[in-house]
């Protein structure tokens, strides 16, 4: 969601259209809207910017789309039930010797647990 501000010209949008994102405008006059941005944008700084150095934008770039595709795919979220966006089956273990697996997401930041059975 993006409020009316003058900053989101045409080149962000594109932007944000870039990155597989719908650009919606906030109603006028509907201030409680922004809250559901201000939470996205709130998690991509804790979860991703406040834990790596950006380069360049070709870099934030990279990392905003690995990172989109951990949180709609992989990170929980309490409000689908403590399941991802993209609903996934539930990884029963295995009967036998299992380990756990971690699948590294975003160069590492993250990480998605499986069961791995020895080979």
């Amino acid at each position: 969601m993006l409020d009316r501000d003058a900053i989101f010209s045409a080149a962000a949008i594109a932007a944000i259209e870039s990155m597989g994102l719908e650009p919606t405008r906030t109603s006028y006059q509907s201030p409680w809207q922004n809250g559901v941005a201000e939470r996205f944008v709130g998690t991509v700084r804790r979860d991703l910017l406040d834990q790596v150095i950006v380069l360049d934008d070709e870099h934030l770039r990279r990392l905003l789309g690995e990172y989109l595709a951990y949180y709609q795919r992989d990170r929980t979220h309490l409000g689908v039930d403590k399941d991802a966006p993209v609903v996934r089956p539930v990884d029963l273990r295995p009967a036998g010797a299992a380990a756990v697996y971690a699948h590294r997401r975003v160069g590492g930041l993250h990480h998605r647990y499986a069961w791995a059975t020895p080979a």
